[in-house]
């Protein structure tokens, strides 16, 4: 069985979450040469000009792109922060933008020159501010590089003798461009983080119910041996004393010993039975409560009660298995579990919109279900059935008997 979308689809939430993060931001490249570029083939633009001007653009839309990784690496924790990266574009952008306005004001003259000129000089400062926004640390620097890249646009332009207002409006135009791209990739940023830190979250509330539940066979285990041993030593120390005195009673005590002994390895048996077993109106509840808690709409139907305390266990193992799967490797929004009695027997179903299965396709987790199921003569089939639907059907026959 392989999963629904294939590359995609094997990927976890946070990772996919990432990939399009940072294909978004390669997109902001695509879109930066295609703003800038377009303008430069109008028909009014000298041929060696555009060309110049097209690599310019081109280069400060692959710095950008490249910043842009680095930096979400960066917030990621993957890296240190690429100081001498951000530096350089923010020199690139610099530079393109005083060699567009300079074409603007000093080079061949002409309506179309002077569009694609400016709007080169305009494009470049918005998507620097807005890439370099990703790689500063706190708010205040990202508000001064957006307020300094747009001050820095008309401190520009007012030396080669552009007009005040035109000057004023472009000004106004790279600081609500840039601060909309600085917010856009600020708040990217945030969210990637955040994703991250719920599944972190999820993995460690899976992990703590792990080590609650070893922590309770712990105590368990402890409250039995601690005291039978200790009867045991006190017991065994006491025939000593009495078989160094030759007193018969040693034999007695001895016997005793072998008694709590073997009632002791009664009483662990049934700590591990009892650790092994699962309830299945508890999972049930549990399953719900748990998916609930994760924002996961749980729908549970049927009734446990009256099965076989075996088919309970082995069932609840099912339930348990499928819940802790669609917590960690799906990317559910909805799951049913319904319990469904007959004549023939009960069938357990298990179904999420996300695509989780137990320990994936062939994992050791459907194995030990099915080793589970196989001992009351179960079944289980595990599968996707229409496209981000996983479903798992365990069915047991002859449980129990249902009235008519």
């Amino acid at each position: 069985m392989r999963m629904p979308g294939g590359w995609w689809g094997r990927k976890s939430t946070p990772a996919k979450v990432e990939t399009y993060t940072r294909w978004s931001f390669h997109f902001f490249a695509l879109a930066e040469l295609a703003s800038a570029g377009l303008p430069l083939f109008g028909g009014g633009v000298p041929g060696w000009l555009a060309v110049l001007l097209l690599v310019l653009t081109a280069g400060h839309a692959v710095a950008c792109a490249l910043t842009a990784s680095r930096a979400l690496d960066w917030t990621l924790g993957r890296r240190e922060q690429p100081v001498h990266t951000l530096w350089t574009l923010g020199a690139l952008t610099a530079g393109v933008a005083v060699t567009a306005i300079v074409v603007a004001e000093r080079g061949p003259s002409g309506d179309d020159v002077d569009t694609a000129a400016g709007g080169i000089f305009a494009v470049v400062l918005i998507f620097g501010a807005g890439v370099l926004a990703m790689g500063l640390p706190d708010r205040r620097h990202v508000y001064g590089v957006v307020v300094g890249f747009a001050v820095g646009s008309g401190v520009l332009s007012l030396p080669l003798g552009r007009p005040g207002t035109a000057t004023l409006l472009t000004t106004l135009a790279i600081l609500l461009g840039a601060g909309f791209l600085a917010f856009t990739s600020a708040f990217s940023v945030w969210l990637l983080n955040a994703v991250y830190a719920l599944d972190e979250a999820r993995e460690t509330r899976a992990r703590l119910a792990v080590a609650e539940e070893r922590l309770r066979f712990g105590r368990d285990l402890h409250d039995v041996m601690g005291r039978n041993l200790a009867v045991i030593s006190l017991k065994s120390e006491l025939a000593v004393q009495l078989a160094r005195r030759g007193r018969p009673e040693a034999e007695e005590q001895m016997i005793e010993v072998q008694r709590i002994a073997r009632e002791s390895q009664r009483e662990v048996r049934e700590v591990v039975r009892g650790y092994r077993e699962a309830d299945l109106g508890v999972e049930l509840g549990g399953a719900q409560g748990v998916l609930a808690a994760a924002g996961i709409a749980c729908t549970v139907s049927g009734e446990a009660a009256g099965l076989p305390p075996d088919v309970q266990s082995a069932l609840g193992w099912v339930v348990r298995e499928a819940t802790t799967n669609v917590l960690r490797h799906g990317d559910a929004k909805r799951c049913t579990v319904a319990v469904h009695r007959s004549r023939d027997g009960v069938v357990l179903t298990v179904e999420n919109d996300g695509a989780a299965g137990p320990s994936g396709p062939g994992g050791s987790g459907l194995a030990g279900l099915r080793e589970r199921l196989a001992a009351v003569d179960g079944t289980l089939e595990a599968g996707t059935v229409r496209e981000g639907v996983f479903r798992l059907v365990a069915q047991v026959p002859m449980v129990t008997e249902v009235a008519s």
